[in-house]
């Protein structure tokens, strides 16, 4: 019988999945920083985001299945390192390739702010998967550490402290994610250290260089 701590550990992970945190973020921007989502018009938000949501966590669920239905994982916490590899591979072509197909079929360039965050969020798959090949690091302490990487620096530039308390909301959430991650025992805390300095990194230093 599962505890009621894992149970609730458990929902928390699903709640919080490495592969919603891009639907989150451009969801905060709709709703506190519509600049992030530039130059999309009003009433295009939440058609686009759910685009994001389809092809960043609906697509890649599904390839995740087929792969636990065919047998190349065991499980879909995949606690197998080596068993990540082609998963992580197929989520990090779909991610890249939404980017291009978004870029190619729209009017969007490299100098608008929702082209420029959704290769953030490719920076962060792509060195999810990379790490994999040489360490179990936690993807969900990556992914959340990520997205607090991204909203330090647009405190700088978002009015009225905007993103002041979204920003502190995020730290307090991944203190949360990271234990529950530790409750059921998923990740040691080295590995979870390792994915939250990762994620922090790669998004600060991302978001710094394009922006």
């Amino acid at each position: 019988m599962i505890s009621p701590l894992n149970l609730l550990a458990r929902l928390i992970s699903f709640v919080f999945h490495p592969l919603l945190m891009a639907t989150y973020l451009f969801s905060l921007f709709a709703l506190l920083l519509p600049e992030g989502l530039d130059p999309l018009r009003e009433d295009m938000y939440w058609n686009v985001i759910f685009l994001v949501f389809c092809a960043t966590f609906v697509l890649p669920a599904l390839n995740i299945s087929l792969f636990k239905a065919l047998g190349v994982i065991k499980s879909f916490s995949m606690q197998d390192r080596k068993e990540r590899i082609v998963p992580f591979l197929f989520i990090t072509a779909l991610h890249i390739g939404f980017t291009i197909v978004f870029y190619t079929r729209t009017k969007i360039d490299f100098t608008d702010n929702l082209f420029r965050f959704l290769l953030v969020i490719d920076a962060l798959v792509l060195v999810s998967t990379m790490v994999t090949f040489f360490y179990r690091a936690s993807i969900h302490s990556l992914a959340w550490w990520g997205m607090i990487g991204i909203l330090l620096p647009l405190n700088k530039v978002s009015e009225e402290g905007t993103l002041f308390y979204p920003t502190l909301a995020a730290i307090a959430l991944t203190g949360v994610v990271m234990s529950a991650r530790l409750q059921l025992q998923a990740h040691t805390p080295r590995e979870i250290l390792v994915g939250a300095l990762l994620g922090l990194a790669t998004s600060f230093l991302t978001v710094s260089y394009l922006f």
